[in-house]
């Protein structure tokens, strides 16, 4: 019975004691058991299945550590001034105009400067005042960011887009219909299309101004017209080390180890002072380790929700029900949602649900780029809303730095319903007609 799938069991349990208000960590740590448990797999099975997979964010969960105390060490300093002073002269009274530029910039974090995550608690805790002046819904801001991590792999070959694709390609051959990456490119535009329909529709839907508090250090970088806005020998090793840490990343592909070579350029030449380096420290943990926290034990949540075999069973259900195109697609697309919600992957999704989907599209007779759009739209949805996605917590971390913002209610929700319903409706039916 469908109901008693672990991973159904799993994936609802997490959400539903997330939309409670209940503590996430606690959430995904209860609704790993659980599912392990309605597989049959006795507790300490379970939950060394899960400590085990933890390691599969290690890095993720390291990098939000230090990216923390970078965004810490550019807070103490003219830097988030420097920054509000110049933006807010430029796009300081056109809300939709701001909240569509910072869309525009979390796209280049997956091609042109392809360091995902990265970015966010950098660049907006400094915005956070500016925002809160202007009175923007950070509703919005948490879709544009989310659509910056999403829309630009899901659409095009470039970047993390690429890597995406590569799998789709790999996967979709592997399992008898043979597929390059032109065919990908050919059809995964029209999921990139979709989710920008569901950003105007999300701008739009949160233009209402809502109100924040201001904190009297942020007030004072917003409305004192006497501070020193200079650039002094401080900001530019700040400014360096930044660039530093992204730099090295992209020359290594390592995120922990561009975070580290920057902080230590900053601690070298006097970005940060030597007698603060602990201060930065700890303001970068109190920003950043509940985030990277719940990406350790989302990795294991995910190792558990694959260790119950529950993936194979509902792929087997949706075969046996599809009853013909129309139902086949909606199945298709609805697994793939639960699935990707659960792992919080869309890259982790495409090698679990492959296997099944093509030879099944293949019986139903769907196309060859229906069946890529399937596939694909499978795999992305359920990123965009799933409190165990990067594409979600890197938002909150970032938008969350006050405390004034709820990661399921004012990041998980919000993009689940603006990018998940237009990316449903697309597959649906594209797919019908390709």
């Amino acid at each position: 019975m469908l109901l008693l799938n672990p991973v159904v069991i799993g994936v609802i349990v997490m959400c539903t004691l997330c939309l409670l208000r209940f503590n996430i960590l606690l959430a995904i740590l209860i609704s790993a058991l659980i599912a392990g448990v309605s597989a049959n797999i006795d507790i300490i099975t379970t939950i060394n299945i899960l400590i085990k997979g933890m390691q599969g964010n290690l890095e993720t969960a390291l990098t939000y550590i230090l990216l923390g105390a970078l965004a810490a060490a550019i807070a103490m300093s003219n830097l988030t001034a420097i920054l509000i002073h110049y933006v807010s002269q430029l796009i300081s009274k056109k809300t939709f105009w701001f909240v569509l530029t910072i869309a525009f910039v979390a796209c280049f974090s997956q091609n042109l400067i392809p360091v995902n995550i990265a970015f966010i608690p950098i660049l907006i805790p400094p915005l956070l005042a500016l925002m809160n002046k202007m009175q923007i819904d950070r509703r919005a801001v948490a879709c544009a960011l989310t659509f910056g991590l999403k829309a630009p792999y899901v659409s095009a070959s470039v970047g993390f887009g690429l890597i995406f694709h590569n799998i789709l390609a790999k996967e979709i051959s592997q399992n008898g219909l043979e597929t390059n990456l032109s065919d990908i490119s050919s059809v995964m535009w029209l999921g990139g299309v979709a989710m920008l329909i569901g950003l105007f529709l999300a701008i739009i839907y949160y233009r209402t101004p809502r109100s924040y508090e201001q904190s009297s250090m942020e007030a004072k970088e917003l409305y004192d017209s006497n501070l020193d806005i200079k650039m002094s020998k401080k900001e530019w090793v700040l400014l360096i080390g930044v660039a530093i840490a992204f730099g090295v990343q992209l020359w290594s592909d390592s995120l922990p180890l561009g975070g580290l070579m920057g902080l230590i350029f900053m601690v070298a030449f006097g970005g940060i002072e030597y007698k603060k380096i602990d201060k930065v420290m700890e303001n970068g943990l109190s920003m950043m380790a509940f985030i990277a926290f719940i990406m350790l034990v989302a990795a294991g949540f995910a190792s558990v929700i694959r260790e119950t075999g529950g993936i194979g069973e509902l792929v087997e259900f949706a075969t046996a029900i599809s009853g013909g195109k129309f139902g086949g697609t909606i199945i298709m697309l609805a697994i793939g949602l639960l699935v990707t919600m659960g792992i919080g992957t869309s890259f982790g999704t495409i090698p679990i649900i492959a296997a099944f989907y093509v030879p099944l599209c293949i019986s139903l007779e769907f196309s060859h780029a229906a069946t890529i759009l399937l596939i694909g739209i499978a795999a992305a949805l359920g990123d965009a809303g799933s409190p165990a996605s990067d594409s979600t917590l890197g938002p909150t971390s970032g938008l969350n730095a006050d405390g004034q913002h709820n990661h399921i209610y004012d990041t998980c929700v919000p993009t689940f319903v603006f990018f998940n319903i237009p990316l449903l409706i697309c597959g649906v039916v594209f797919a019908m007609f390709l």
